[in-house]
């Protein structure tokens, strides 16, 4: 049995056929009627689940609300969305609340197989990968070298961080969830006084409320029902170094005020134990809340809310520095490429580029790693095109070229947009650069130019490029053959000799 399957879906017909057709391929199948159903499923099954296929219109929790659950809850399996003809809106609001791709009913057995394979292959490729991450985040030491930025908003960031790094006071990072505050901390810790000791990251978002106290301070053997061993606790385990806590705007009430004595005093009270443990540790908190406003609205202690907030660091979302967007995705290529295909995936068509950048990215960071990511593992080629991402094409649609050249890959003979030709995600060797490599957009008027004029031009440019060599031209260009043949003909090339009429000046 290859990974198992839930499907969630009130139609008892549809949720038999959709059983049915991924049982054939050898998948173990989990069927739930409800959005709430499929949520206790995920919860109880884990790590068993590969994959989930979810109906989008369900009485109760619907597919939305469910998908919302799940990233609420930190349940990361890569989601397929049904949906009926016509319901484009609701499939753009899907992939925003993280859905992996989507399929229209009814759909055919081979479909639905195809597209759960794919999500499968993504979900599995990317466990190895956070493994292998976590691995090497363990034993490197970040220091704001190796965070990736060129935006003068994140240039304030570094400015700041490189100041606190200097000093052992307590550090509040803000801003939205998946923008790299852990990367930020990261980099405070390495390039602070206390670089090479332990950095121990807590989301206290992810923390049963009945177990936080438990797991920041640690317990005693015996101390409740449960406790068979003794737990030193978080911040014992940062000790000489830094403790790490994500998300403490959703500490409970109580463990707050524990945390309050902890930061002032040094020292912490195990649960159940006698006396207090001194702990020597750099504190970082981060948060995606409005801590002011938890606090108007009794949720947040005011005195530890300025007792974290000594150097706040506000991290802005990735709509606010764009100009990041095209040096974070070639590093992204360049790390899952090489790890995921050996180095074959270099690069990124540059109208593909544009698109990333006309995107609004609300998961941030985080969502274009894993855009990417997908992509990678998916892609057939050498290079990422805009096909490689429709959750994203789904959703800005078609990208304007707004100037009349457009420099184009040689990889795929793909249009360019001014801003991604600038930040080419390979060698600059592997575009052109001349006039006579060039193709004009837009007339003289600035209105588009024809498409089969266009296309004339990328021919001619191809086959000079390549040198006649038609079989390398038919698969650069994505055509067949027969079609290069007749398309050279028309433009009155000779397909024997391979022998290219220049561009027009």
């Amino acid at each position: 049995m290859t990974a198992s399957i839930l499907v969630v879906d009130d139609d008892p017909v549809q949720r038999r056929l959709l059983e049915t057709a991924l049982a054939k391929s050898d998948h173990d199948v989990v069927v739930a009627d409800s959005g709430e159903v499929g949520l206790k499923a995920l919860e109880a099954r884990g790590d068993d689940i590969g994959a989930v296929v979810l109906d989008l219109k369900m009485p109760g929790m619907g597919g939305l609300g469910m998908l919302e659950a799940m990233r609420e809850r930190g349940l990361e399996h890569p989601v397929v969305v049904l949906t009926a003809q016509g319901g484009i809106d609701t499939v753009v609001s899907a992939m925003r609340a993280g859905a992996f791709d989507f399929v229209v009913k009814p759909v055919s057995p081979e479909k639905l197989v195809a597209t759960v394979s794919g999500a499968l292959k993504v979900e599995q490729r990317g466990t190895a990968a956070k493994q292998k991450q976590a691995k090497v985040s363990s034993s490197h030491a970040m220091t704001f070298d190796d965070l990736i930025a060129a935006s003068p908003v994140m240039e304030r960031v570094l400015r700041l961080g490189r100041k606190a790094a200097a000093s052992n006071i307590p550090i509040l990072i803000e801003g939205e969830s998946g923008v790299g505050k852990e990367m930020v901390a990261r980099a405070i810790q390495g390039g602070g006084g206390r670089r090479g000791k332990p950095f121990v990251p807590v989301n206290c978002g992810a923390i049963p409320d009945n177990l936080v106290e438990s797991i920041l301070f640690g317990h005693e053997k015996g101390a409740f029902t449960g406790a068979t061993e003794k737990h030193v606790g978080k911040f014992v385990e940062a000790n000489s170094g830094t403790l790490f806590l994500d998300e403490i705007g959703d500490l409970p009430l109580d463990v707050q005020v524990k945390l309050l004595r902890a930061v002032q005093e040094g020292e912490v009270d195990a649960v159940g134990a006698r006396a207090p443990i001194r702990v020597d540790i750099r504190l970082i908190s981060a948060t995606h809340r409005d801590l002011i406003q938890r606090v108007k609205d009794g949720l947040f202690r005011e005195d530890l809310y300025y007792r974290l907030n000594v150097f706040p660091i506000h991290v802005p979302p990735l709509r606010e520095r764009p100009e990041d967007i095209p040096l974070l995705t070639q590093h992204f290529i360049r790390r899952l490429g090489k790890s995921e295909t050996g180095g074959r995936v270099k690069g990124i068509a540059a109208n593909a580029l544009a698109m990333l950048e006309a995107y609004d990215w609300p998961g941030n960071i985080r969502q274009l790693e894993n855009a990417v990511f997908r992509a990678v593992v998916l892609c057939d080629g050498e290079v990422l095109t805009a096909d490689d991402f429709p959750q994203i094409r789904a959703q800005t649609g078609t990208i304007q070229l707004s100037t009349k050249t457009v420099p184009v890959r040689l990889d795929n003979i793909a249009a360019a947009a001014p801003a991604a030709a600038s930040l080419p995600a390979t060698p600059p060797d592997t575009m052109f650069s001349d006039e006579a490599g060039s193709v004009r957009a837009l007339d003289d008027k600035g209105n588009v130019r024809a498409l089969a004029d266009v296309e004339s031009e990328m021919i001619r440019l191809a086959v000079e490029h390549y040198g006649g060599q038609m079989s390398e031209v038919a698969r650069r260009l994505g055509i067949g053959r027969s079609t290069l043949y007749r398309k050279l003909k028309e433009l009155g090339i000779d397909p024997d000799t391979g022998r290219a009429i220049k561009l027009a000046s």
